[in-house]
């Protein structure tokens, strides 16, 4: 963790936290699971940052790691830049065969890279939730221990944003798994 759990949670933050959580699980449910999006893993990095700020998550949120918004792309680039400076520096040196062995490498990591699931190399959309689906059972447990010190009107519409971002959650992590 980069810095350390200073701020003390308040009952407006606990409400707008919850409230966060149910946007953002409503905002996952539109994309495709078995994919990455850099814009929001992004976003929920620096949210989790955010997060860990506070005296009352940062213990209970300390393990969660931040989302890798690495894509395909990213991952084809990348072999892509490598191979022209294996070639750039290499070609000499290997002759005509170590260059047909180079280009029929490149084919083979592109193929390679097309067929490998993206969650191996970045935080799908599906992985995100299940973050997300973490942090609100923390928020959950938080109240209700009672800790916050809610009324009864508030309470409940914290828990009922806590419960709709749950229940759009597990949907979501179900219908991913189903054939």
């Amino acid at each position: 963790m980069a810095g350390k759990a200073t701020r003390k949670l308040t009952r407006k933050e606990f409400y707008d936290i919850a409230q966060q959580c149910r946007e953002q699980a409503l905002e996952l449910a539109r994309y495709d699971q078995s994919r990455v999006s850099v814009a929001h893993c992004r976003y929920f990095n620096r949210w989790l940052r955010g997060l860990k700020e506070y005296q009352e998550l940062a213990g209970p949120l300390q393990d969660l790691t931040p989302a890798q918004p690495i894509t395909r792309w990213h991952m084809m680039g990348i072999s892509l830049a490598l191979w022209f400076l294996l070639q750039f520096f290499l070609l000499r040196g290997l002759g005509e065969m170590g260059a047909q062995i180079l280009g029929f490498g490149l084919v083979l990591l592109v193929l390679l890279l097309v067929f490998l699931p993206e969650s191996l190399y970045g935080t799908t959309v599906e992985l995100l939730e299940a973050k997300l689906l973490r942090v609100v059972e923390t928020l959950e447990g938080l109240l209700f221990s009672g800790e916050m010190g809610f009324s009864e009107a508030v309470f409940f519409q914290v828990k009922e944003n806590l419960r709709a971002a749950r229940e759009e959650l597990r949907q979501q992590i179900d219908l991913a798994h189903r054939p």
